[in-house]
């Protein structure tokens, strides 16, 4: 098993989202941060995604890719990630910034 994401050719979307955690109710955001990366991949549109976060600093960057900018806008506004996004702003992140890309071209390399 891979940590990358199994992307198809682009052109897709890629929604970049890194952040800074506070220490309030890492359970809580252990379990909501599960939830939603079983969530992501059952919606419409859904392509991968590859998270990274370092526990020291609380920083950390997920990126998830999709087909079109309609997938994500569905994703943002499922109600479920409604919730997270909200208790995010009032527990779990002290910032965050989220962008959206369009991805033109890939590179992989394995040796």
């Amino acid at each position: 098993m891979t940590a990358f994401a199994d992307t198809p050719e682009p052109p897709y979307y890629a929604v970049i989202f890194a952040s800074e955690r506070t220490a309030e109710d890492r359970e809580g955001y252990d379990r909501a941060s599960a939830t939603m990366m079983e969530l992501a991949p059952k919606q419409p549109g859904f392509l991968g995604i590859e998270s990274a976060r370092n526990e020291e600093s609380g920083f950390g960057i997920t990126v998830s890719y999709w087909q079109s900018e309609e997938a994500i806008a569905a994703w943002k506004a499922h109600a479920k990630h409604v919730i997270v996004q909200r208790l995010g702003r009032e527990r779990w992140y002290r910032s965050f910034r989220l962008r959206v890309a369009l991805v033109e071209r890939q590179r992989s390399w394995t040796s």
